[in-house]
């Protein structure tokens, strides 16, 4: 195809907006949309009557438009998406896919919470108040030069946060100072823990986009977070990132936060083994954060949990969760006699196996008032 002398085909190689759309079938009506919001561009638009001209070869980006509207993606981002080469638009379009997983995955799971305390709010009985024992620790690590890692314990908060960029201490810092304005002591009906929780989600979004707004840099920092704020028997969930949640219960460890990650969704849709996510590449990809820039994804996960006299959780970072496995850290829990023991082994535990980033940890024991 030769062209005009300034990049484009000669006139008489392209195609009315009609034929167009046609070739890639879809309405006119469509094509002058995505022409109105930046997506695609004729090739020409005659000065005189306002026609407009294709080149055939926009076919394909046509289709990938209308395709990527169909699965909801939103229209700055299709405008990103359309300007890489194939490679890379395949894996924009799988983060985008994965954020959406992920967000569905934390709305199913508040439905089935929301749908179970309203079946069996009439017939609960209010069992006895629980409180905590607690400790925290942090550790720079071998390898950082600063420590961008917050960890906060106490009786009524356990929260940990781990910042990146060049904000990241700011950041991570101003998201647990954020939240350490606890629910008032006593039991709460879990509807209202859970507004509580969204509250306080705000506040520490809210507090990280302050606290980044004068770094000159606020889009490239942010935070991670978890969080567990008590209540009475039961304990409200903040989660956001890939800073993990644990229960030891019975002598057996549980995961209880989903890691909002790239290599996370990998996992949950069967392209990738827990043990090769272990030194995957892109491991530290984050899908969802609290940043100082745009909101990404839908915000922190929240969930309200039961307690129960004798269970152990432990919050901590990617410092401790990705280079310790989940069965040194049973191992660590179940044996400390104490959470200031427990803290301090698993600190030891990270160094051991050479502590590559910061460290941040904080273990609550469940006991009886």
């Amino acid at each position: 195809m030769t062209d005009d002398g300034q990049g484009r085909p000669p006139a008489a190689e392209l195609v009315t907006i009609g034929a167009f759309a046609r070739l890639s079938r879809l309405s006119a009506k469509a094509l002058r949309r995505y022409d109105e919001l930046g997506l695609l561009k004729p090739v020409l638009v005659d000065p005189v009557n306002g026609y407009r001209y294709y080149d055939p070869a926009q076919a394909r980006t046509a289709r990938l438009v209308a395709w990527l509207r169909r699965i909801g993606m939103p229209l700055a981002r299709i405008t990103e998406v359309i300007a890489l080469d194939p490679g890379a638009a395949a894996a924009a379009i799988r983060v985008y896919w994965a954020r959406i997983e992920a967000e569905t995955a934390a709305r199913r799971d508040l439905a089935v919470f929301l749908i179970d305390q309203l079946s069996t709010e009439e017939a609960m009985a209010q069992v006895g108040t629980l409180g905590i024992r607690y400790a925290a620790g942090t550790d720079i690590g071998a390898v950082r030069e600063t420590n961008q890692d917050a960890v906060y314990a106490g009786s009524r908060l356990l929260a940990v946060a781990d910042g990146f960029g060049e904000g990241g201490a700011g950041a991570s810092a101003a998201a647990i100072d954020a939240l350490r304005r606890p629910p008032a002591p006593g039991a709460a009906p879990a509807a209202e823990l859970l507004n509580t929780l969204h509250d306080v989600a705000e506040e520490a979004a809210r507090a990280v986009r302050d606290a980044l707004a004068g770094t000159g840099v606020p889009a490239e920092s942010g935070t991670t977070l978890t969080a567990m704020v008590w209540t009475g028997s039961q304990l409200g969930l903040v989660h956001i990132g890939d800073s993990r949640a644990y229960l030891l219960r019975g002598g057996e460890l549980f995961r209880i936060t989903h890691d909002h990650s790239l290599v996370q969704s990998m996992i949950d849709d069967g392209s990738l083994t827990e043990e090769e996510a272990f030194s995957h590449p892109q491991r530290a990809m984050l899908l969802k954060v609290l940043s100082g820039g745009d909101p990404q994804g839908s915000g922190p996960d929240l969930c309200v949990r039961d307690a129960l006299p004798g269970d152990r959780y432990l919050l901590c970072s990617d410092g401790l969760s990705a280079v310790v496995e989940g069965t040194a850290l049973a191992r660590v829990l179940a044996a400390a006699d104490g959470p200031g023991t427990a803290v301090r082994e698993l600190v030891a535990l990270a160094g051991a196996a050479g502590a590559p980033d910061n460290v941040a940890c904080a273990v609550a024991d469940v006991v009886a008032l």
